[in-house]
């Protein structure tokens, strides 16, 4: 019996990291919503149309880049916040268009409190990657909840107050994602992230 020599091929993963792309979607939108819910600006079209193409379908488009190099966290963070603002700003536009009431207050700070929901589970998931990452969700799981609550109690000043925190939510995605594209360009710790857990399968590419 001849014994023959075996052949083994190594795939590299090339692809870039699509995270980046995603927190800065979810980062820049975040902010300027709550520019408005802090009162310093008003709603209009800036907001819608990046609710639509860099908070929307950027975000989805990332989550779908995360699955191809599967990232559970990431396919399921990216596309469910991608679709929330898609989501947000098609409850905004019906009324405009005449195809629905304005939506209830009470409506939606059930809207707002079912994605601090998901938030607060989802920020579970980040306590394996890094402490950037951990303060992004945190803050964000805050922020839901805040205006669901602003939302239920009509307590002005609780939607400012909430505004405030989302511009610091926003700006950490910010942060988070230029620690991601600086660390890489230069090879080293640009911009630090503090991971707290060597990586493993199904976790944010934040991590890294």
């Amino acid at each position: 019996m001849t014994d023959h020599p075996v052949s083994r091929t190594v795939m590299i993963d090339r692809t870039a990291n699509p995270a980046p792309l995603g927190l800065m979607g979810f980062g820049m939108t975040t902010i300027l919503l709550n520019l408005h819910n802090a009162g310093i600006i008003a709603l209009g079209g800036a907001i819608l149309a990046m609710g639509i193409f860099y908070g929307g379908l950027a975000q989805v488009l990332a989550g779908l880049m995360e699955w191809k190099k599967g990232n559970t966290f990431g396919t399921t963070a990216f596309t469910s916040y991608g679709f929330f603002w898609l989501s947000l700003v098609t409850i905004w536009l019906l009324p405009a268009l005449g195809l629905w009431e304005v939506e209830s207050k009470q409506t939606m700070a059930f809207y707002l409190a079912l994605w601090g929901v998901f938030t607060a589970y989802m920020f579970v998931g980040t306590l394996r990657t890094n402490r950037g990452l951990q303060f992004v969700f945190l803050t964000l799981a805050m922020l839901f909840f805040g205006l669901a609550v602003a939302d239920a109690t009509g307590i002005a000043a609780m939607t400012v107050a909430s505004g405030y925190l989302g511009i610091v939510c926003g700006a950490s995605a910010i942060y988070v994602a230029m620690a991601e594209v600086l660390n890489e360009a230069y090879g080293r710790a640009v911009l630090p992230l503090w991971p707290v857990a060597a990586k493993s399968k199904g976790v944010p590419a934040a991590a890294e």
